[in-house]
């Protein structure tokens, strides 16, 4: 008998609720069938980023790096920067001439704007995928 693995908590970024919703809709609520349903969780500003991050229940953080008036790319550089076991994040830019700015972020992955949904849930997957999983503290 397999037990099945809680849900994955994905955090998505953006100041604007219909990025946030392009985001969600493209990765959807299973990238791979090996990872079973993953849960959302959005956030409209950096202070909602910055609790949820704190308080250590994301396995997975996707920022819009056009979020105004600060931007997933700066966030990122500086998530990955000060939160010792950053989970994973994942840049979504609007130019694929921004890639080198999500790398220069430290980011795991990124995603180009139009967001095709074959390639942003197989991405997921992936960082996912090469996530470690946390020791069981007790």
């Amino acid at each position: 008998m397999t037990q099945s693995s809680p849900a994955k908590k994905i955090l998505v970024f953006s100041h604007r609720a219909e990025v946030r919703e392009s985001i969600i809709s493209a990765v959807g609520r299973r990238p791979a069938a090996d990872l079973g349903r993953v849960d959302y969780t959005e956030a409209g500003t950096v202070s909602e980023v910055l609790m949820a991050m704190d308080a250590g229940e994301v396995d997975l953080a996707i920022l819009d790096g056009e979020a105004q008036p600060t931007g997933g790319i700066g966030l990122t550089r500086q998530l990955k920067n000060e939160i010792t076991d950053c989970p994973p994040i994942v840049v979504a830019v609007r130019r694929k001439d921004d890639r080198w700015l999500a790398t220069w972020s430290q980011a795991d992955a990124v995603l180009v704007h139009p967001l095709d949904p074959l390639t942003a849930a197989e991405t997921v997957a992936e960082v996912l995928r090469a996530t470690p999983v946390p020791a069981v503290r007790g």
